[in-house]
């Protein structure tokens, strides 16, 4: 995001509104002058860092005021800012780090707007790949392979996004915007960008008690917010935490990420009787770009919750599977071109087959989602056109989850699938064939995949077996018959 932009925005709020409430956490408020201070506390330890002024550095953390108040700093220092999941694997943050360039990873500690400080040396078997010099922002994808692709947030587009975002759903002095979300997420340049770019307040949900329900309410009530966004799970478990008959005072409640089951939403209206509720849709790679605003809360057996028309500015194609437009209503693959997308990843290899032509010269990009387009030209979300699953709101590869255990020395076959779940969308299930006489067992395998792979991607249950795999016909491991097995076993 243009640091001309965001940051005088945030200053200008330190200065003439210092004593407003910037962010809420855990019970405190921080003021806009209190996380600005912190922020240019930090600065001044990362202008001490030497070397390479133009090089990225890396903020590993989870989301706290001390978090985002060391980004806000590595932005007044004029260093972008990679922004990874923290809970990666040791291996696949060393890649990451190797291919954007970074020397340095910084975490908060001790005092308010104190930096601890990593260095990294560089690798010698990765050529490092560099952003435009205006790029303050990088955010990684889910990487189910255990290595993420790094997204550089186009200057241009976050900005227009920011304006997008504040504008459409009332954000401004005084909106207090819940952050649900962790900071690496695109959804945190709704909640937490745009919220301070406006001059009002985050409340932050603490990750270390983002599944406590009761802490969500807490947020909410205490925090008095207007404006909420987040995937199912949070609602799901929201409803399962209070009451019957509670309800609380937001304006726009945003669903996200994952598939809305019809409980759930037919839920909504008494949680939120006041707000107007939406469903968006977008990647990593392109932000937001459908929206649809929920006007029944009933859904048929078997339909599903559109997510409706493309926002102002965007281009949607749907593809046949021989790469045909489908005109009027039909279902293929969604291609879009938004205001508000990356020009291509940090390493442009990795474009091909992603970031491709569209009919009017300028680029859009393959989503690998197959969605159906009615006749009145509303979009509904059908599911992936190869074997990508969304796991709490996370899309994820099987196949290349799958990858990741066959490195494993010991493993001779491996099948991986999802099994639907109210509450997180999908949760994964390997079995694996080891090898004779191993004594490879599942606390081993989980280990190893915690360290390959991110979180959202590794296996919530691993069957071990010394048994061959079913086949298909052609001699492939039958995916579905390991997943029939597992549902006839429950």
């Amino acid at each position: 995001m243009p640091s001309r932009l965001f940051l005088e925005n945030f200053l200008q709020h330190a200065e003439s509104s210092g004593e407003q409430a910037a962010l809420y956490w855990n019970g405190s408020d921080f003021t806009y002058r209190e996380i600005a201070r912190r922020a240019r506390r930090a600065a001044a330890e990362i202008e001490r860092l030497g070397g390479d002024r133009a090089a990225p550095v890396c903020v590993l953390a989870k989301k706290s005021p001390e978090t985002l108040a060391l980004v806000i700093g590595c932005w007044l220092a004029g260093r972008s800012v990679l922004l990874p999941s923290p809970e990666l694997g040791t291996s696949v943050l060393e890649q990451l780090l190797a291919t954007a360039g970074c020397r340095h990873v910084l975490v908060p500690e001790g005092e308010p707007g104190s930096v601890s400080v990593r260095t990294v040396e560089p690798r010698k078997d990765v050529t490092p790949h560099t952003a435009r010099s205006d790029t303050l922002l990088m955010l990684t994808t889910s990487g189910s392979t255990g290595v993420p692709k790094i997204v550089p947030l186009d200057p241009d587009g976050v900005q227009r996004f920011l304006a997008w975002a504040c504008d459409r759903f009332d954000i401004g002095a005084g909106t207090t915007v819940l952050s649900f979300a962790p900071l690496n997420f695109d959804l945190s340049l709704l909640d937490v960008w745009a919220t301070l770019y406006a001059g009002g307040c985050v409340a932050l949900v603490d990750p270390e008690r983002a599944a406590d329900g009761h802490h969500l309410a807490e947020v909410l009530e205490a925090g008095r917010v207007d404006v909420v966004q987040a995937v199912p799970v949070f609602y799901r478990l929201l409803r399962d935490a209070v009451p019957f008959g509670c309800s609380f005072p937001a304006r726009h409640v945003i669903l996200t990420g994952d598939a809305t089951s019809p409980r759930l939403l037919a839920e909504l209206p008494a949680l939120f009787p006041k707000a107007r509720v939406y469903n968006v849709y977008g990647c990593t790679e392109t932000n937001d770009s459908f929206l649809h605003e929920v006007d029944s809360f009933e859904l048929a057996p078997g339909e599903r919750l559109p997510i409706g028309r493309p926002i102002a500015g965007v281009e949607a194609l749907l593809l046949d599977e021989e790469g045909r437009p489908v005109e009027g209503a039909g279902t293929g693959e969604l291609v879009v071109r938004t205001p508000f997308q990356a020009a291509g990843y940090l390493d442009a290899r990795l474009d091909v087959g992603r970031f491709v032509p569209g009919p009017d010269g300028s680029t859009y990009y393959r989503t690998g989602d197959v969605v159906r387009r009615t006749a009145d030209g509303v979009y509904v979300l059908e599911g992936r056109n190869d074997y990508h699953v969304k796991v709490r709101g996370v899309r994820t590869n099987l196949q290349e989850v799958e990858h990741v255990l066959q490195l494993h020395p010991q493993v001779l076959e491996v099948a991986v699938v999802a099994m639907p779940d109210e509450v997180f969308g999908n949760l994964l299930h390997a079995k694996v064939r080891r090898s004779p006489n191993s004594g490879l067992n599942s606390l081993h395998l989980r280990r190893y995949c915690s360290a390959h792979l991110p979180k959202s991607a590794i296996p919530s249950s691993v069957e071990i077996t010394d048994q061959p795999l079913p086949k298909t016909s052609t001699g492939k491991v039958d995916r579905n018959a390991v997943k029939a097995a597992l549902v006839k076993g429950r």
